[in-house]
């Protein structure tokens, strides 16, 4: 079981993901409705695991990678994005992101790729 925030400004998608983690036996400690309150809440909760959407207001993705990963350098972090831009995903990942999952996402796509983070 990994302890893991989501961070995602649609409800729907927080619904999803939270049902595929319970699945998954995983525990969700916190969800975040944007940029600012992702990063509040890693502080907060230190989860193993924070998977966040790219487009949120407040601030986007690649401001909540950057600065959780300037309060926890070893934090795990997956991006969950619906773009196709792959120079902002691959900035994701340069700047420390762990993996990215593109949207709509697949279920098993999910827990593998948690399994992977976890693993590295």
């Amino acid at each position: 079981m990994v302890d893991i925030l989501i961070a995602d400004d649609s409800d729907a998608i927080r619904l999803v993901l939270k049902e595929i983690l319970s699945i998954g036996k995983h525990n969700v400690v916190a969800e975040a409705i944007d940029g600012a309150e992702a990063v509040d809440f890693y502080k907060k909760y230190k989860p193993q695991l924070l998977m966040t959407d790219l487009a949120m207001l407040n601030k986007d993705g690649l401001q909540v990678v950057k600065e959780v990963l300037a309060i926890d350098p070893k934090a795990k972090i997956i991006v969950i994005t619906a773009s196709d831009d792959k120079k902002i995903i691959q900035e994701c990942i340069d700047s420390g992101a762990s993996s990215h999952i593109p949207k709509p996402f697949i279920f098993k796509d999910v827990l593998a790729s948690i399994v992977k983070v976890m693993e590295n």
